[in-house]
């Protein structure tokens, strides 16, 4: 438990219904009724009842109407003893609660200070509280109820499944390795190499699940690419459905990237409408052009944008070249013209996952592009399975991944070697749930708005 008392506002500025101030420490309670008066005050009064009163000030006149009540350790959403305020909405009233709650000795709340405390206090492990910001910042109902499963839990069970797994094989390995003389059954190598592959595909299977559940936290940046007036401002307004980007027949007319959302399937999509790609006419154009580069290479999945009514050229041979290594679909607009450009041909200029045929004029195939993106990005059949991970997440479950991988090549070589892989795996997954680190938990917390 913390040693001091937080306080801040747990709602939104501005104009509203209602403002609440939170607290959460060993002095909430009294604090709480030192600003507080009704009929019966919160000493008095059991945990979790609401009372009616007025906030005063330092003085004893009265300032607001507001209901007020508390929570006793550890049944409270941070594990201390809480209470909270629910004020009128608006400025003035929720910041002179929280001038006098300062002034009486609690402490400003840092962002995500509430939450975190909820972890260090063990109401919730790290799984969780990525849920609860990943509740907060849900842009889709998939998106919703990815991070439902992690607030429950569904990830952190998932996790230490796994992690009991690979215990269960390191205890094996490493007893052979340390008692050799207590005549252990030996783990023949079939055995291990059948254990350690299941162990990988289980790995496997929550790591994909994880990846879902970032792309839907995050959104999929999807940019739109090709040489200068072959309708991506027309292709981005046809995706929206609406008329978001100018379009002319003078070639260059984007010079800046043009981001808006769209969610398809539940699925949040960043689109982003970039310069045209060829040799820049002026320094305005090349500053541009360089931040189309920049984009491509941040982006879940390019479309390759080409004119369909053309013959392809040395710009589009110099766009393919961009996307050279880069996820990306081939999309042929203006489908309904008659088209010089075969598919061959397409395949043989870049390499792609697929080539689309579509009108951005009539939106023919429009629908059927929206469908090709989210599958070519989220793995199959694990959309509505995706569990909500924070970028740290990922990666850690990545390095279990690598110490898996890493186990069955030395398994070959000795055990030893394969079993300290296995350690390896063991506390990435650890980590997933529960990093010790206070730096690294400073910084995860630090994303969370302030009050949560």
């Amino acid at each position: 438990m913390r040693n001091d008392t937080i306080a801040s506002l747990s709602t939104a500025l501005g104009e509203s219904a209602i403002a609440i101030v939170r607290l959460s420490g060993p002095r909430s309670r009294e604090l709480a009724d030192s600003v507080f008066r009704g009929k019966t005050s919160l000493a008095g009064t059991e945990a979790r009842f609401v009372r009616y009163g007025r906030l005063v000030d330092e003085r004893g006149e009265p300032f607001d109407e507001v209901l007020a009540f508390w929570f006793a350790a550890p049944r409270s959403y941070t594990g201390e003893e809480m209470a909270e305020i629910h004020c009128h909405g608006g400025n003035m009233a929720a910041r002179l609660c929280l001038e006098r709650l300062y002034g009486l000795g609690a402490r400003p709340a840092r962002p995500g200070e509430f939450t975190q405390r909820a972890f260090l206090n063990g109401r919730i492990d790290l799984a969780q509280a990525e849920g609860v910001l990943a509740t907060i910042q849900a842009r889709t109902e998939t998106a919703l109820k990815a991070a439902q499963r992690g607030l429950t839990g569904v990830l952190s069970g998932e996790t230490e499944k796994l992690r009991e797994a690979i215990l269960d094989l390191s205890a094996h390995i490493e007893a052979s390795l340390d008692y050799p003389d207590e005549e252990l059954p030996p783990l023949p190598a079939e055995e291990l190499l059948t254990r350690l592959d299941a162990l990988r595909r289980q790995a496997g299977t929550l790591f994909e699940r994880c990846r879902t559940g970032l792309l839907l936290r995050q959104g999929i940046s999807i940019a739109l690419a090709g040489k200068p007036n072959v309708g991506k401002s027309s292709l981005l307004n046809a995706l929206l459905a609406r008329p978001r980007a100018l379009v002319t027949d003078v070639a260059g007319t984007t010079r800046d990237i043009l981001e808006e959302p769209l969610a398809h399937r539940g699925v949040p999509l960043n689109l982003l409408d970039t310069a045209g790609l060829r040799d820049p006419l002026d320094e305005v154009e090349a500053l541009g052009i360089g931040r189309t580069l920049e984009a491509l290479q941040g982006a879940a999945l390019a479309l390759f944008v080409v004119d369909g009514s053309r013959p392809l050229d040395g710009d589009d041979e110099r766009v393919a070249s961009r996307l050279e290594g880069l996820p990306h679909l081939t999309v042929v607009n203006k489908s309904d013209l008659p088209s010089p450009v075969a598919d061959e041909a397409l395949f043989a200029l870049s390499p792609t996952q697929g080539v689309l045929r579509l009108s951005a004029r009539t939106g023919d195939g429009i629908d059927s592009l929206k469908e090709t993106i989210v599958d070519a990005v989220v793995a199959s059949g694990l959309l509505d399975e995706g569990l909500n991970a924070s970028a740290f997440q990922l990666d850690e479950l990545r390095r279990a991944l690598e110490g898996l991988d890493e186990a069955r090549d030395a398994a070959v070589l000795g055990l030893d070697l394969a079993a300290s892989s296995l350690i390896e795996a063991r506390l990435a997954l650890e980590n997933v749930v529960g990093p010790s680190e206070e730096s690294l938990l400073e910084r995860i917390f630090n994303r969370f708005c302030v009050g949560k």
